[in-house]
């Protein structure tokens, strides 16, 4: 009788501790944590985060606000900045002054990475981009550096389709979503070859990111901010860029996407006013696809993301 009974409670405690592993690998499963943080500056810092999602570590660059470390108690809005195609998350510091400017501000700014190709969706061959820029990183900010659940998101060329897909297929994540040359429509004509151009640039197969925009045309629409756009409903939006330039640096890129972005946007918009869904729009002739326009574009949108951050302009 003994015998049975203790078996009984090793049984018993065999799954309890079974239970608890499971338990423990499934949070470790979803659950981002920072290896370290590298100060660069007073208030700027890059974090690793070992990240599930992308199964490695990636950087996340951070602005914290003048008074983060005299006043624990408090928590701050946050503003996601994210990078374009063949770029990185030091894009925001090295090309604009987003430190100085949102000096007392009281806003904690985070750049994300979103790969090579800067499009931060799930990629059908690897990484997930989309839940480590949703879920992992807003988890380690509130629990580490006192983020409260306020965000806004702006962005630029594939960062700018970040900002409205991820908006757009996370209603309420976002209270303001702003996009400067962003890719907007990813069906529009044209747009898919140009998309599978930025995979291929980074040596990675095309097919890696949707798969074929024929055979697999649901996840690419899934994946479109324009075909998502009733989810854009409610969240102030902003959206520039110019008709381009084809021609003149020597690099065909920046002014060919410019201009094979041009009708991608106005499709997007069209259809936001199709659904009276209201955005602020800047379309501007010529320009190129690069910092000159988009520091501009930035200053342009910032009342509106101030206003969803609850922030000074």
């Amino acid at each position: 009788m003994s015998h049975h009974h203790a078996a009984g409670v090793s049984r018993r405690t065999v799954a309890k501790a079974a239970a608890a592993v499971g338990l423990t690998g499934l949070l470790g499963a979803r659950t981002a944590t920072a290896h370290a943080a590298t100060r660069l500056g007073p208030r700027t810092l890059d974090v690793s985060v070992s990240s599930p999602a992308l199964g490695r570590s990636a950087p996340v660059r951070l602005i914290l606000p003048s008074g983060f470390d005299t006043q624990p108690g408090r928590t701050y809005p946050v503003l996601y900045l994210l990078h374009g195609a063949h770029d990185d998350y030091t894009s925001w510091t090295r090309e604009t002054d987003i430190e100085a400017f949102t000096e007392g501000r009281d806003l904690i700014v985070a750049m994300p990475d979103a790969g090579p190709t800067g499009i931060p969706s799930a990629w059908r061959g690897g990484p997930d981009y989309e839940t480590f820029q949703l879920t992992e990183v807003p988890a380690l900010l509130a629990r580490g550096y006192r983020a409260s659940g306020v965000r806004a998101v702006a962005g630029v060329s594939t960062g700018g389709y970040g900002a409205m897909a991820h908006t757009a297929r996370h209603p309420g994540m976002f209270a303001a979503a702003a996009s400067y040359s962003g890719i907007l429509d990813t069906t529009a004509p044209g747009v898919p070859p140009l998309v599978d151009a930025i995979v291929a640039r980074e040596d990675l197969a095309p097919r890696s990111l949707w798969g074929s925009p024929l055979l697999n045309l649901l996840t690419w629409r899934d994946f479109n901010p324009r075909a998502r756009a009733e989810g854009l409903r409610g969240t102030p939006l902003y959206v520039s860029s110019g008709s381009g330039i084809v021609g003149g640096t020597g690099d065909w890129l920046p002014e060919a996407l410019e201009s094979a972005l041009w009708l991608s946007a106005h499709a997007f918009t069209d259809t936001l006013a199709l659904l009276r869904v209201p955005v602020t729009t800047h379309y501007y002739a010529g320009g190129g696809h690069s910092w000159a326009y988009w520091k501009g574009e930035f200053s342009a949108s910032w009342p509106m993301l101030a206003g969803a951050l609850g922030v000074p302009e």
